[in-house]
């Protein structure tokens, strides 16, 4: 805190020495009064900002450190998110193939199937066809 030369208390214990053609002691006490309770609003003012100061200090290191610990826990918590959302995945997929998997495959045999059969009747049938059409000429 800063050195100051006079308190409220100095200035109001102050005496003057009168001399000839002087200060008016009534003004001078007046004008003396008046900047003891200056000094009085000062020293308050300043007091009121300190404990200001100092509220605000507190609540500044208490957010650092609730910061700092949401800080360690965050990670840790997206670490188990992201192993939780692969394990999801992960099983959702398996089950897309376990479900539609079956049905391709089933699909896929019967198309062949119905496939098959029809290669073997275009076959058989485009041969007679072919013979019959070979005999005309």
């Amino acid at each position: 805190m800063a050195k100051y030369n006079y308190k409220a208390i100095d200035i109001f214990n102050k005496e003057f020495k009168v001399k000839m053609r002087g200060f008016d002691p009534d003004e001078v006490d007046e004008f003396l009064d008046n900047i003891m309770k200056d000094y009085e609003t000062f020293n308050k003012e300043i007091l009121a900002l300190q404990e200001e100061n100092d509220r605000l200090n507190a609540k500044i290191n208490q957010l650092n450190k609730s910061q700092a610990v949401i800080s360690k826990i965050q990670p840790e918590s997206q670490k188990s998110q992201t192993v939780t959302n692969f394990d999801i995945l992960k099983r959702l997929s398996n089950l897309e193939k376990e479900v539609f998997g079956k049905k391709l495959d089933q699909e896929v045999s019967l198309d062949s199937l119905s496939a098959s059969s029809k290669l073997s009747d275009n076959y058989t049938n485009s041969s007679d066809d072919d013979l019959d059409k070979t005999r005309l000429f």
